[in-house]
């Protein structure tokens, strides 16, 4: 017991975090601190917050008796737990405002004390009129109750006052005015107590019947002669029970709340609106009661129900921070009113205590309304005045709550009659009405009033305007997601049950028991709907009756109603909604859309909710599912990735995105491995049933096929008998056969390569690659490139899965990824001959299987590994093909010994130069015919490879290599005329011949040149020279300081030679290359050597020729680059040929040539004008480019270059002037004599 020290206690409070304060009638505030600890101090006493000292001394030294001064006891208190504030109301009619601090755990503070709450001056808000005669007897209004406002019912207001002639006023704490009051409001300490608004008192006289089970209180007139005797009064959010003592007879309950019904708009003239329209309506309930209230308090929901009301509605809107226990934590959710919480909520109920006991008090949602009405003989009428109140949409939501049974399990249960009223109520198109075309109504409301005047209005875009009955199924939906549709799903908790930490582990931010009821809901709904569809009932009823014209949900079917004798109760109002106009109605423009059509939409709208229903039970499910088994376990099996994707997945992106589906299927995956592991426990039967029927658009027939043969291996991983191993890996190939698409290769060939099961680790991957492209598209080059390239990757990851395991055997590292190995029996080291019998089985089934690009990744991982007589032993038959392409052989196939021409100029005419890279595939094909007894095709292939030509010397092979070549050619060739009948395969003895003296002469000549050194001129005219060595040919000449005879005809003729040969080879781009790479190594003063006008004809007219005919495309400035190239960059020797061959009329050529000469000569001057900019600019010739492309002015370059610059300006002129002469069309020389005219103007320019 605690002593008062002779003070009473008229009120006792105590806040949510367990203080406990007290109101004592000498006017001063106590605190009862308490504590479970030991120690000096008692564990429980009483401390004064409200006194000083002065005050203290006196109350010791001065009794009771000697104090004359009149104190004013506070007789009421009350907290606001949101905002730590206390609200304290004194017998005189006096309200002070304390703070307690941010937290709450601040010293009590006295912010402000109002003395003039209560002005009986005051008109209240809305209320009597102006002339209204008061008596002279009416006794002052006292403040009966004063309740604190949740920031859900009013961001600025902050508390309540109950009047006893039942007028409210509305209070706040904070200083400023409108909304900018409420911002910031947890941060906002209060400053001050002022009346913001005032509401009147309900009106005397209404009664509680069954008229939607209260009385509109706004537009009612207020009866003069009657005044409401409020004793006391009870709010909370949004609810105000108050007892009524007006009248003498027996004394009444007066329950007021917000009108939920729609806002519906009172006429008005001159479009203005009357205030009380605009006002808060309210619906008033009166109650006769024997006795009088004393006291009431709400009825909490149940802490199950409340609970799994606070973990859906935590973390919405300003529930976020408030951690209230959670049975007063739902009360908030009372503050947003009837219609967005009926679903969820129970009924609200509150018990009042009375002089005469207990009653409880229990206010009805308009669903509960609406179901009396269902469940009684009630008129038509009375239905429709109940849409019309509510309006379409909200009303059709609620049949809906009730056909699909989604109220709050607590209440009553929905009888079968109710919940089929509801939903004929629903698909009556007279009650929800019909889609149409938004704005059509409008334009009968443009006629003007007789003698007025309309300026018109402005015409909008018409648009579907869907039925009640849709805009109920969104607004049902989405109150039933809307706590979790944008909110992660996953948190991480740290070891203090804080979110947000690093360290901490994933959980689900909701509870199992609130994703179940969730769930529960969402099913019903989805499944009402389902059944109308199946039945087709409503709209369903009349798309299906269109037939395939019309109906979006049946392919087939007969024209079928859901009305009576088969005729849908839509028809009539689909069907001539005017018939009257009729006859004008080919003069009124067509509207966009139909009435079919328009029913057709709406029906289509609804079916895809429908899915978005089902796909989102289906996540709940899942979540319950992956949350039962240890969600926190199954996320530490992904990675650091995906393991932040998942934290921040939202329902929604769960629900619809691809990121959610892959999260989705990798959950699914480390379940099932916990499953099928050794340390699991069950089967993949008894989890994959459940993830089947609880979600099968997440796990599908597929997906239990893959895991249960995932579990096949698991299994004969474990088993150390082979057959037994061999029939379980049996099984689990030919169930994953059926779903070669669905299978994770990486992973599930791996177990199989594991247990030596190679067929199915070559055919799986196979089946995937042509699944992919089953119609051959990109094999074919039937398939866009944007797809091409996708789908290729796509395949050759395929592929690699079977070259990774040809990689393993052959004990390479893996260039493809591969997963991880999970079985664990094994893997132990394969002995050589089991090895090769592994590869050639992976050779023999991969050969089989017809996909050419496979054989092309199969045939190069062969010959990367150094498996070629694996390779040629089984190479399918496109390995000859393979190889030649590979080789770039020439385009001639090998063939019949009677092909081959006995000339050694043909012989010699064998293909371009080949690397060193493409000999082993030509080395590789000459094996293969030789192992296939082709010995024809082996020589030739040898011959090719003896004589072959080569871009640079480091790729040519030695003397010794040609002389090797040649010898096995000559060996195959002699093979090929032993083993031929002569009668049926005759063989021409001069290919042999030839072949042996080729490779006789080869090996002569090697000997000698190995025996001692030889003259230049030995090396000249014993070797160069008969061999076609042209190109050394021309560096001995050079070497020798050849100064050649009067008209260089050996020079001239070599080069000649050189040319040609470089044509035959690669066309004109490898005599350029040529051309480049001798002249290089030669002076270019030498004419000797170099004789620049017979090179510069001979390329100019093979490209002339080549680009004429189409064999060829050849630039215009290919050759003259060449020859630049070749004279080491000096332009003054290339133009002075040029200049030679334009002048020289001992030449005469054609018109044609005498144009491409001339381009050639632009090109040059370009080059050289660009080389004078460079070299003033510091620069490279690239970035002197610039200068022709307007970027600076040739005065920029100063005057060092400036015999050079009017060189270039002179014969730009001169060949300007040539152009003009060409008797040529003007569009073959009009681009030439732009070049030369702005390369001058350029030049000449100052800017």
């Amino acid at each position: 017991m605690i002593a008062t020290d002779g003070v009473t206690m008229t009120c006792i409070t105590c806040t949510d975090k367990g203080q406990i304060f007290l109101a004592g009638r000498d006017g001063h505030i106590y605190e009862l601190q308490y504590t479970t600890g030991s120690g000096w101090r008692k564990r429980c006493r009483k401390v004064c917050l409200t006194t000083g000292i002065g005050s203290l001394l006196s109350r010791w030294v001065l009794p009771n008796a000697f104090k004359f001064s009149t104190v004013d006891p506070i007789i009421n208190m009350v907290i606001d737990d949101e905002r730590n504030t206390i609200y304290a109301r004194t017998e005189g009619m006096k309200l002070q405002l304390f703070d307690l601090g941010a937290n709450g755990d601040g010293p009590l503070t006295k912010v402000t004390e109002e003395k003039n709450i209560v002005d009986p001056r005051d008109a209240p808000y809305g209320g009597r009129r102006p002339n209204a005669r008061r008596s002279a007897q009416s006794p002052k209004p006292s403040i009966v109750c004063i309740s604190p406002l949740s920031a859900m019912e009013s961001k600025w207001l902050h508390a309540v006052a109950v009047l006893s002639d039942g007028k409210r006023l509305f209070l706040t704490t904070s200083g400023g005015s409108g909304s900018s009051v409420g911002l910031n409001s947890s941060l906002q300490r209060p400053t001050c107590l002022k009346i913001v608004a005032t509401r009147p008192s309900p009106p005397l006289g209404v009664g509680g019947g069954l008229t939607f089970g209260a009385v509109s209180a706004a537009g009612r007139a207020h009866p003069e002669d009657l005044a409401l005797k409020v004793e006391s009064a009870f709010y909370s959010a949004g609810a105000l029970i108050m007892s009524d003592s007006s009248a003498t007879a027996m004394s009444s309950l007066l329950a007021v709340q917000k009108d939920s019904a729609a806002q519906l708009s009172l006429p008005s003239t001159f479009g203005t609106a009357s205030r009380s329209s605009r006002a808060l309506r309210e619906t008033v309930s009166a109650l006769p009661v024997e006795g009088r209230m004393l006291c009431a308090s709400d009825v909490l929901p149940l802490p199950d129900a409340a609970f799994t009301m606070q973990s859906l509605y935590a973390d919405v809107e300003c529930f976020t921070g408030f951690r209230k226990p959670s049975e007063k934590a739902s009360i908030k959710l009372w503050a947003k009113g009837d219609l967005p919480t009926q679903h969820i909520l129970p009924r609200r109920r509150v018990v009042v205590f009375n002089t005469m006991g207990l009653m409880e008090v229990i206010f009805n949602r308009p669903v509960d309304i609406l179901r009396k009405l269902f469940d009684g003989n009630t008129l038509r009428s009375q239905i429709e005045e109940f849409f019309n109140r509510f309006g379409a949409g909200e009303a059709a939501a609620m049949c809906l709550m009730l056909a699909a049974k989604l109220l709050y399990a607590e209440d009553s249960l929905i009888s079968n009659a109710v919940s089929e009223k509801a939903a004929e109520a629903f698909e009556d198109p007279g009650l929800v009405g019909m889609p149409q075309i938004d704005g059509t109504t409008a334009l009968s409301n443009t006629r003007t009033q007789a003698g007025g005047f309309s300026m018109g209005q402005v015409v909008q875009d018409a648009e579907p305007l869907f039925s009640g009955a849709y805009e109920g199924l969104c607004l049902c939906s989405s109150r039933l997601l809307y706590p979790i549709w944008e909110l992660p799903i996953m948190v991480i908790r740290g070891p203090g049950g804080t979110n947000e930490q690093e360290d901490g582990i994933v959980v689900c931010r909701l509870s199992a028991g609130a994703m179940k009821i969730l769930e529960s809901k969402i099913r019903s709904l989805e499944t009402f709907l389902r059944s109308r569809r199946n039945k087709r009932r409503g709209l369903y009823g009349y798309v299906a009756g269109l037939g395939d014209s019309g109906s979006i949900l049946y392919k087939t079917g007969p024209i079928i109603g859901s009305g009576v004798n088969g005729r849908s109760p839509y028809n009539s109002q689909i069907r001539d909604i005017n018939p009257t106009d009729q006859s004008a109605s080919s003069k009124k423009p067509r509207l966009l859309y139909t009435s079919a059509e328009l029913t057709a939409m709406e029906v289509r709208a609804m079916e895809c909710l429908r899915r978005l229903l089902r796909r989102s039970g289906e996540a709940l499910f899942l979540l319950q599912l992956i949350c039962q088994h240890n969600v926190a376990r199954l996320a530490q099996t992904l990675g650091n990735d995906l393991r932040k994707k998942l934290v921040q997945l939202t329902f929604h992106q769960l629900v619809c995105s691809e990121d959610g589906d892959q999260l989705a299927m990798r959950l699914i995956s480390a379940l099932m491995e916990y499953y099928i592991g050794p340390e699991g426990r069950g089967t993949v039967e008894e989890i994959s049933t459940k993830l089947r029927e609880g979600c099968p658009s997440y796990f599908n027939e597929s997906d239990y096929k893959y895991y249960l043969s995932v579990e096949c291996l698991e299994r004969a991983s474990m088993i150390n008998n082979p057959e037994e191993r061999d029939i379980l890996a049996k099984d689990a190939f030919n169930l994953l056969t059926k779903i070669p698409d669905s299978a994770d290769l990486s992973a599930i060939c791996k177990r199989f390569e594991n247990l030596r099961f190679y067929e199915a680790v070559v055919r799986l991957p196979l089946q995937k690659a042509q699944a992919l492209d089953s119609n051959a598209d990109v094999i074919n080059g039937q398939i866009d490139p944007k797809h091409h390239d996708m789908i290729l990757l796509q395949r050759e990851q395929c592929y690699e899965v079977v070259m990774n395991a040809l990689r393993t055997l052959k004990g390479v590292g893996q260039s493809g990824m591969q997963g991880a190995d999970k079985s664990s029996g094994l893997t132990t080291a394969v002995d050589p001959a089991s090895r090769s019998k592994y590869i050639k089985q992976i050779i023999q089934l991969s050969v089989q299987w017809p996909d050419t690009v496979f054989h092309e990744h199969l045939y190069r991982t062969l010959i990367e590994l150094g498996l070629e007589n694996e390779l040629l032993e089984y190479g399918g038959s496109d390995l000859v093909s393979f190889l030649q392409s590979a080789g770039r052989k020439h385009q001639e196939e090998v063939r019949a010994v009677s092909s081959l021409t006995t000339g050694a100029s043909k012989l010699q005419d064998l293909g371009a130069p080949i690397s060193t890279s493409q000999t082993k595939y030509l080395e590789l094909l000459a094996r293969y015919y030789v192992l296939k007894g082709e010995h024809i095709g082996a020589a030739r292939m040898l011959l090719i490879l003896a004589e072959r030509q080569c871009s640079n010397s480091e790729e040519a092979p030695t003397l010794e290599k040609r002389y090797e070549y040649l010898r096995d050619a000559v060996l195959q060739a002699k093979s090929a005329s032993i083993a031929a009948d002569s009668s049926r395969n005759p063989i021409d003895s001069s290919t042999v011949d030839l072949l042996e003296e080729t490779a006789k002469a080869a090996k002569d000549k090697a000997k000698e040149l190995s025996l001692n050194l030889k003259s230049i001129t030995q090396l000249y005219n014993d070797y160069a020279v008969p061999f076609n060595l042209w190109e050394v040919c021309l560096e001995m000449l050079s070497f020798a300081n050849y100064s050649g005879d009067a008209d260089s005809k050996i020079v001239r003729e070599i080069w000649a030679r050189l040319l040609d040969q470089a044509l035959t080879r690669g066309g004109v781009a490898e005599a350029c290359s040529v051309v480049k790479r001798v002249g290089s190594k030669l002076d270019p003063a030498d004419g000797a050597c170099l004789p620049l006008d017979i090179i510069c004809l001979h390329l100019e007219k093979a490209a002339l020729d080549r680009l004429s005919s189409g064999e060829e495309l050849v630039g215009d400035d290919d050759v003259a680059r060449a020859l630049l190239g070749a004279c080491k960059g000096l332009p003054e020797p290339v133009l002075a040929v040029y200049d030679q061959l334009l002048s020289n009329g001992a030449i005469k050529p054609s018109l044609n040539l005498k144009l491409r000469l001339l381009r050639s000569v632009l090109a040059i001057l370009r080059e050289w004008g660009m080389s004078v900019i460079a070299q003033r600019l510091g620069t490279t010739s690239a970035g002197a480019s610039f200068f022709f492309d307007g970027t600076f002015s040739l005065s920029q370059t100063g005057t060092a270059n400036q015999g050079a610059r009017d060189k270039i300006i002179s014969l730009a002129n001169r060949y300007l002037n040539e152009v003009k002469r060409l008797n040529l069309a003007q569009n073959q020389t009009e681009n030439v004599y732009r070049g030369f005219r702005e390369l001058e103007e350029k030049l000449l320019s100052p800017y």
